[in-house]
């Protein structure tokens, strides 16, 4: 398999790790240095000169190039069923595990993990659990399976060493829950307001039931509330005739973007507009029909099964689970202005949750290897540290 033979020969870096660096590695261990995490010696012999012996300090990687991304490291592995990711003030992130119920601090620079406990209420099934995460004033909102329902909690959370998560606190319940397309995905738009994907769960005549909450995209306020200007009245539905919403960006516009499960058919990239119909189950896939509204991208199911989502340098940056690839999907305005690109194909295996940093230059990008679907190896799961190319694609 090919993400067996790269991890062999890479140390599971991937192809886009420049070559050389593992011995730069080798070199900096020998000299009994350590690494903060971005490449920079710490400790005594960090700021030591060179002796006349010592090779001439390596250069930088080159940048990538526009529309390009490179894997420049691991920042932390051995994750079990990781699904959510939100970043904290400062660069540090924090990593949901689906099936293990906890929530989990990474350093940012080390990659060092801070268990933050257990999340009570969580009832892992199927393609349940404790999914996403956002995080806004002092607050860490999750989305998780319970006993009856989907639905999303929130959290007091400090930030600070040695901090634990408070008590969950009910922001909106009553979100349909099965065994599959349970959705999961939370964010935060530019207008303040709490966004969610959900699933139909099975049950497909939800996602055209405007009355359920289940197949949609849901805005409300951060305590739950439908949210002003909401296009059904006091209703936090958004838009509705959703399958399996797993992915949720906003581009430089401000403009909102899901990514979506097709059936057997068609996974897809949809521009969200409120009140609008995107189909599920009466279409799937680009269907030019009346009252429906098409996607602006769509694969072949094998090709993506799309997750996590995020904007970056002038394009959309979806994760693929059986697709087991990075999409690279350029915008121009609210239309895709070229060919979706592939990154990774087969070198990480599953990808479930890309995150881009404030000034669009660095991805993270989370693997799904132990999520019961995918071949887990040593290390199995981790964050990836992605750099994207800077600037306009030439063509």
């Amino acid at each position: 398999m090919v993400r067996n033979h790269v991890r062999d020969r890479e140390g599971r870096r991937g192809r886009g790790f420049v070559a050389g660096v593992a011995g730069v590695a080798a070199l900096l261990l020998a000299a009994g240095c350590a690494s903060d995490g971005d490449g920079d010696a710490v400790g005594p012999s960090a700021s030591a000169p060179p002796s006349a012996s010592s090779p001439p300090p390596a250069s930088p990687p080159p940048a990538p190039a526009a529309g390009q991304v490179r894997v420049a490291g691991t920042l932390t592995d051995g994750l079990k069923s990781p699904w959510g990711l939100a970043g904290l003030p400062g660069g540090d992130l924090l990593v949901s595990s689906r099936d293990e119920r906890t929530i989990t601090r990474v350093d940012g620079r080390t990659g060092r993990q801070t268990p933050l406990g257990e999340v009570p209420g969580v009832v892992p099934g199927g393609e349940g659990g404790l999914m996403g995460l956002a995080v806004r004033d002092g607050w860490v909102y999750a989305y998780l399976t319970a006993d009856e329902d989907n639905r999303i909690v929130r959290m007091r959370y400090g930030g600070g060493a040695g901090d634990r998560l408070g008590a969950p606190e009910p922001v909106l319940t009553g979100i349909p829950k099965g065994f599959v397309h349970n959705g999961g995905r939370i964010a935060f738009g530019p207008d303040g307001m709490l966004y969610a994907g959900t699933g139909e769960t099975g049950r497909t005549g939800l996602a055209q039931d405007k009355g359920s909450l289940g197949g949609k995209i849901l805005r409300m306020t951060p305590e739950g509330r439908p949210a002003p200007g909401n296009p059904f009245p006091g209703s936090v539905v958004y838009s509705y005739g959703h399958r399996n919403v797993q992915g949720l960006a906003w581009d430089g516009d401000g403009r909102l973007w899901a990514a979506e499960f097709g059936q057997d058919t068609w996974d897809e990239l949809n521009r969200i507009e409120p009140g609008r119909n995107y189909g599920w189950p009466v279409v799937e896939g680009r269907a030019g029909r009346d009252g429906y509204t098409d996607p602006v991208a769509q694969w072949r199911t094998g090709e993506a099964s799309p997750s996590g989502i995020a904007f970056a340098r002038g394009a959309v940056w979806m994760a693929g689970l059986r697709g087991e690839r990075l999409w690279r999907i350029p915008l121009s305005g609210a239309e895709r202005s070229g060919e979706p690109q592939a990154f990774l194909k087969g070198e990480y295996g599953r990808l479930r949750t890309v995150l881009a940093t404030g000034d669009g230059s660095r991805l993270w990008l989370v693997t799904s290897e132990t999520d019961t679907r995918g071949t887990p190896e040593s290390g199995d799961d981790r964050i990836l540290r992605l750099e994207v190319g800077e600037g306009p694609v030439r063509r």
